[in-house]
């Protein structure tokens, strides 16, 4: 297979396409403009499609405040483990090849490339007049180590960075000439390209956990943890350069407390309204709608009493009333996903699993009875504080469950308290937060595979294990797409968790500003951004 200048990607055609969300450790976006569901009569008139405005209007100059409701887990991107520092860092690095807003993989530090027929030799070559931040032209030896440090390759690697799965299975990466780079596969992969979005990064650089060194539209200024993350605007950048001079992205305790400075018009975007929200804002905003790409769902702890047993798992997910928690916490907008991957990978996504586990109140009791609990369960949700839309979801949750017996009491934590005591040591029962994907399906159900460093839900299925290495071993389009097709099955069919919803993302936007554009990733991308002229 040969693809040159960056054409859509061969696995990537048939997607339209990923509150909180992991990333690779990915962890907290169809089209963002459909599933948009009839608004209220408060925010009707507020609701715009997105790029309302023309280049012709568009202002260069100016600054804007971003509020974001998570500290950033790291300045250095091959040691972030959240998405909403990468959905910051966007702006900063760039890979090999980017993502852009209609699900494609375009260029970025590279021009072009070719894949070997049996998925084995990915060659590159690498973009003239590319510049770091400090105005040092891009070599091979850069990205090289960029690649190797990625894929873990180094002899001295430091632990905290995160090696990404998928990059594992480089065997070499070798510079042929000045321009161009081969990596040199053990197994052949075709779904590879997603992850050489990986930051490109300065191979003789010490300080990016201090300063982050990259090469996008704009160029780090400071950092105040807790507080903020301040960028300008790159003017030596490759490409098209950004229109704001100056973001600011102001880092508040939570959803609350950053819409009390929305309504007093100090902050110019705000990208996790609730619904209630919406209805509340001045004139002076603008509502854009999408959706998230990511995978909400009342996630459990397989490896922790009660829900190391399946009966009690679907007894919760037969609980639960998902189109009541759509019209609670979002408005009747937002997909009813049925397992870990969202809709928007059309092909892959398996629609059979449709309604599985469709509302059933006396079904969950003759389960929870058969698993011994007929006299009632009481059990703990752990969720992060700072997004409110998952703190809402877990309130109605808890009212559902009563229905059925269950006792649900919420165990509100910080991010950080989350991120070590949840995600990392597994120490719950169960939590709901977002889980986002790289435009690879691959991406979406790696993580349960049951020796997986992420697989923070404990799932344990040998045929999952079989089944996930024969997917990722294809180079049939056809035997893939049926592959991850039978993956989602038995997450759903073992009622790994309770899948919920791919929640609508609600931006409040101010009126003086157009461009902000919604992806099929988690990212916050200024550089299109601008002033409209009045």
């Amino acid at each position: 297979m040969k693809v040159k200048h960056f054409s859509k990607y061969l696995f990537m055609v048939a997607i339209l396409v990923s509150a909180i969300a992991l990333s690779g450790c990915k962890g907290d976006k169809s089209d963002k403009n459909t599933n948009k569901a009839p608004a209220t009569d408060d925010t009707s008139s507020k609701e715009q499609d997105h790029n309302q405005a023309s280049d012709k209007d568009a202002i260069y100059g100016g600054s804007i405040v971003v509020e974001i409701t998570q500290d950033l887990d790291s300045l250095d991107p091959h040691k972030a483990v959240a998405a909403g520092t990468n959905e910051v860092l966007f702006n900063v690095y760039e890979g090999l090849v980017k993502p852009n807003e209609n699900g494609d993989l375009v260029s970025a530090v590279a021009s072009e490339y070719q894949i070997s027929e049996d998925g084995k030799m990915y060659t590159f070559t690498l973009r003239d007049g590319v510049k770091f931040h400090n105005g040092d032209a891009v070599t091979a030896e850069d990205v090289k180590y960029s690649i190797e440090r990625c894929a873990g390759l180094l002899e001295e690697t430091d632990p905290s960075v995160k090696v990404e799965s998928a990059l594992s299975n480089v065997k070499e990466v070798n510079i042929l000439d000045d321009k161009t780079i081969q990596l040199v596969l053990d197994k052949g992969d075709t779904e590879l390209l997603a992850y050489l979005t990986s930051a490109i990064v300065p191979a003789n650089y010490d300080k990016l956990d201090t300063e982050p060194m990259g090469t996008g539209p704009f160029k780090f200024v400071s950092y105040a943890p807790l507080e903020s993350f301040v960028v300008v605007k790159n003017e030596d950048y490759w490409g098209d350069k950004a229109y704001l001079d100056q973001v600011t992205f102001k880092i508040s305790a939570n959803t609350d407390s950053a819409f009390m400075e929305l309504m007093a018009g100090s902050i110019d975007i705000f990208p996790y309204l609730t619904d209630d929200q919406a209805t509340q804002l001045p004139d002076t905003y603008n509502v854009e709608v999408g959706n998230m790409n990511l995978v909400q769902a009342l996630f459990l702890n397989n490896g922790a009493e009660p829900f190391n047993d399946m009966k009690v798992r679907q007894a919760v997910s037969y609980a639960l009333d998902r189109q009541g928690i759509l019209d609670m916490v979002a408005g009747g907008r937002g997909t009813i996903i049925d397992t870990n991957m969202f809709s928007a990978f059309k092909k892959y996504y398996n629609t059979d699993l449709a309604g599985t586990y469709n509302y059933n109140v006396e079904k969950a009791k003759a389960l929870l009875a058969e698993a011994g609990y007929g006299g009632g369960l009481t059990f703990t949700i752990t969720v992060p504080s700072n997004y409110q839309f998952h703190v809402d979801t877990a309130q109605i949750i808890v009212e559902q469950l009563k229905a059925v017996g269950i006792t649900a009491k919420i165990q509100l934590v910080e991010w950080n308290s989350w991120l070590e005591d949840v995600y990392k040591n597994r120490n719950y029962q169960a939590t709901i937060v977002g889980l986002d994907s790289n435009l690879a399906p691959r991406d979406s159900v790696e993580r349960f595979v049951s020796t997986a460093s992420n697989n923070f839900i404990n799932y344990n299925n040998p045929d999952f294990d079989a089944t996930f290495e024969k997917a990722i071993a294809s180079t049939v389009d056809e035997e893939k797409v049926e592959y991850y097709k039978q993956l989602q099955a038995y997450l759903t069919n073992d009622a790994a968790s309770a899948y919920i919803q791919d929640p609508p993302l609600l931006v409040a936007v101010n009126k003086k500003l157009a461009g902000y554009t919604f992806y099929p990733v988690y990212v916050q991308d200024m550089a299109k951004v601008y002033y409209i002229s009045e």
